[in-house]
């Protein structure tokens, strides 16, 4: 046979062993995802027979049976010390009844003991026995992040936002949960195999200040167990890439951290040993991977360079890729490799270079040396070449920045096909192959866009693109509304998992609230102005502006009133239920009463309000939650409160990206929790759904909004922590579509104060203000040691309490913030 009839079939042998290694990655892929569904069959069955019937919801009273403390019984007298300073939790007797004093970085904070409990020594905190279930995370991590976002076989999507890496079906529209990391999780790779997958993270604090070290966890896509753990202590401030090795099947990791030389390491992942470790540059290194057909070579690119890396034993000899006659770019901002083992990279000029190995005189006594040269180069995007995926056809997708663009390039690298994200989606951050001719796109404002080039576009993942504060829950559907640093104000649906509208307001916004009817919905803003927006059409019904400060809490109630008397700013409120009392919180630990009905006055005797049984209770400071405090806490670590309609849980948002649950009423100090983790930055904000089967929390600078789904403990099977493997369903006709016009929700509208404002102000809720007279007593401290929980649990929803009647006309109320 000639020389070219067996290199004809040595590429048709090579084309049927891969045909084949796909098949069997595939088949593995489908066996996993079976034995996956039967062991969530398994445990739904188990989880229905272990399921009792609620036993109602008990009233306030029968929550607080306890007893007052006798004159001189000295309770709690003893002071406790931290290591953050003096913290004193101490009874006492007076003239206006039995109270507690704790002290808050000095100051004291006096909250009375309700008549009804008759022996304080009688309290007992025990953890709830209700737990949350992360269900739903919204929201994805593309602004600053790039190469993603990737298809499994079993047709899910990976991709992360905050701590949490989320496998998303959406032909099923489920979701799944990866939840070892501590903090944010910064970059991805895919194994081989395409089950295992390998993620990393960067460095965090916990609450003790302790550092919490950067590292790469390897996980199974389908058990959603920790395999490995690797570079506890060899990494520095976070990981920013890595690559699994092909040649030898997935057996190395090469990672580069985000230290000032970006050290490349390589490991044996399932030996958890360091094969190999050296700076690369100071400069950005933007991408790392493994040749995958030289086992021993690793490529890296990043501002103004690109290496060639020799990996032999523990060492590794590194080449610098030269430019010569060609223009060298700022930035080489992505990699990829040819059929043939040549290297292509996608730089900020918009240039694709073909860079071949090619032999090299060899110095005396040693042999020859294969050296990597440029050899083509191919005008791609005007502006940068952010990404490049190499098919499974053997064409090419890239991704332009400037340009948004995503082209199609046959085997010989000319363009085929283009079609151009809408402006309104951002810049292209990431781009994978999908099913059929379909393809994945991540943007820098967040989405992630499923699309072909003949149908366009349709929208799979949105979220918030900037620091998140504001959430408010619908009074009785299920709804809640999020509104952010990016002027976003977005409306979602809890049961369907899904976005119903978003509007872009003239300001960032930072909190919210639904009239009690749930027609209208207030989103207060940093510069004291306020905007009511029609829950339903999104419509502008009102502006109004308070003064020129933050607007930090706003809530609906009759009436409208200004209350003098704070002399810190306001960081949170509750109304009573007949709405002739608002109990509130201050920057410098005061616990404040008002009676509105008698022109919104301070109540001085402060021990008449003691017995008020609050409509909502959202302030962090008062003898019904002070217990939630952590010990040596100083006053800022717990961001927001809510207590559940059926008054038996309260949850908590601290600095430390966690969420916690603890019973109702919190009246002890050092009260036990349930401890979850998904957020990786500053838990902003928390709140029950109407009829608190959700728990909703938002986090801060990760701009991630997090579903939570109350569970009863009794009915849950042990699982890890770090493996989530309920699925959370909803309908496929929640998927929206960017090319029908009438699939996806309108963009974003902005809109003109003026437009609306002059014709429809006067009909709108007013607004109840306060002002910072320097009045009443100050506030003080607590520190009180949180324990942990146990693990997560599956169950049913607490029963909804019944709703009480709402005002016809939702004008009928006004708001205070």
């Amino acid at each position: 046979a000639s020389t070219s009839d067996v290199q004809d079939r040595l590429l048709a042998l090579e084309s049927r062993v891969q045909q084949q290694e796909d098949e069997i990655t595939v088949l593995k892929a489908a066996l996993a995802d079976v034995l996956r569904r039967l062991a969530i069959s398994e445990d739904h069955v188990a989880s229905v027979k272990k399921s009792v019937p609620n036993k109602g919801q008990p009233s306030l009273r029968e929550a607080i049976s306890m007893t007052c403390i006798t004159n001189g019984s000295g309770v709690n007298r003893k002071p406790s010390h931290t290591k953050n300073g003096l913290t004193l939790i101490l009874s006492y007797v007076s003239t206006e009844g039995e109270y507690i004093k704790m002290f808050m970085r000095g100051r004291p904070i006096t909250m009375f003991i309700p008549s009804d409990v008759e022996n304080y020594d009688d309290i007992r905190t025990e953890l709830p026995p209700e737990k949350l279930k992360l269900e739903w995370a919204y929201g994805y991590r593309g602004k600053d992040c790039r190469a993603n976002v990737y298809l499994l076989p079993t047709g899910e999507v990976v991709y992360f936002i905050a701590s949490v890496v989320v496998l998303f079906n959406y032909e099923e529209r489920t979701q799944r949960h990866y939840l070892g990391h501590t903090d944010c999780v910064k970059c991805l790779a895919i194994h081989p195999d395409k089950i295992r997958i390998a993620t990393g993270q960067i460095a965090g604090v916990d609450k003790d200040g302790r550092p919490l070290q950067p590292h790469v966890r390897v996980w199974d896509s389908v058990s959603l167990s920790t395999l490995q753990i690797i570079g506890l202590g060899t990494f520095e401030r976070g990981v920013g890439c890595l690559d699994f090795s092909k040649a030898d099947s997935g057996v190395h990791l090469c990672v580069i951290d985000d230290s000032n030389e970006h050290m490349l390491t390589v490991w044996d992942w399932q030996k958890k040993s360091k094969g190999a470790e050296i700076k690369t540059t100071n400069e950005v290194v933007l991408a790392v991977e493994f040749h995958p057909t030289e086992a021993n070579t690793i490529i890296t690119c990043g501002k103004s360079h690109i290496f060639f890396w020799t990996w032999s034993g523990n060492s590794l000899t590194r080449k610098q890729g030269i430019f010569g006659k060609y223009e060298k770019p700022k930035f080489v901002q992505c990699l990829a490799f040819l059929g043939n083992g040549d290297v292509l990279t996608g730089d900020s000029g918009g240039v694709m270079l073909i860079w071949s190995k090619t032999t090299v005189e060899p110095a005396p006594g040693k042999g020859p040396k294969g050296i990597y040269q440029i050899n083509r180069q191919i005008k791609a995007h005007d502006g940068s070449v952010f990404t490049l995926c190499q098919m499974r056809n053997g064409m090419l997708l890239t991704g332009g920045g400037k340009d948004r663009k995503i082209i199609l390039w046959d085997h010989d690298l000319n363009p085929e096909r283009e079609i151009e994200v809408p402006d309104q989606y951002g810049t292209i951050r990431a781009v994978a192959e999908g099913k059929a001719d379909q393809f994945l796109v991540g943007t820098s404002r967040n989405f992630i866009l499923r699309g072909t080039f003949n149908d366009g576009f349709q929208i799979e993942v949105q979220g918030h693109t900037d620091e998140l504060w504001g959430l408010a829950t619908h009074p009785f559907k299920d709804l809640l509304l999020t509104c952010a640093q990016d002027r976003q104000v977005c409306m979602w649906n809890s049961v369907e998992h899904r976005l119903e509208w978003t509007r872009l307001v003239d300001e960032p916004g930072h909190c919210a609230d639904f009239h009690p009817s749930g027609t209208v919905v207030a989103i207060g803003t940093h510069s004291g102005r306020w905007f009511v927006l029609d829950a339903e059409t999104r419509d502008l019904v009102s502006i109004h502006t308070d003064g020129n400060e933050q607007l930090s809490v706003m809530r609906y109630s009759a009436g409208r009133r200004v209350c003098p008397g704070h002399s810190s700013y306001i960081t949170h409120l509750d109304w009573s239920p007949d709405n002739k009392h608002i109990m509130s919180n201050s920057g410098d630990y005061e616990i404040l009463y008002w009676d509105v009905e008698n022109g919104c006055k301070l109540i001085r005797n402060r021990s008449d309000c003691k017995d008020t049984d609050w409509t909502t209770y959202t302030c962090v400071l008062g003898f019904h939650v002070f217990g939630v405090w952590p010990e040596g806490s100083d006053g800022t670590d717990i961001n927001a409160l809510v207590r559940s309609h059926n008054r038996r849980v309260v949850a908590v948002a601290d600095d430390f990206c966690k969420v916690h649950l603890f019973q109702y009423p919190c009246s002890k100090a050092k009260a036990p929790s349930h401890k979850y983790s998904a957020h990786s930055s500053h838990v902003t904000n928390v709140s029950f759904t109407h009829n608190d089967s959700h728990l909703i929390s938002t986090g801060g600078k990760d701009m991630s909004i997090i579903q939570w789904k109350l569970v009863e403990k009794l009915s849950l099977p042990q699982n890890e922590v770090t493996a989530d493997s309920a699925l959370s369903k909803v309908p496929a006709s929640s998927i929206e579509s960017v090319s029908q016009p009438n699939g996806p929700p309108p963009p974003p509208q902005p809109f003109s104060e003026s437009a609306e404002d002059g014709s429809r102000v006067s009909s709108s809720p007013t607004l109840v203000e306060n002002s910072l007279e320097q009045t009443g007593e100050p506030g003080g401290d607590h520190s009180e040691e949180q324990s942990e929980g146990d693990s997560e649990d599956l169950a049913e929803p607490s029963a909804e309490e019944p709703r009480a009647e709402l005002p016809a006309d939702p004008h009928d109320a006004a708001l205070l913030c």
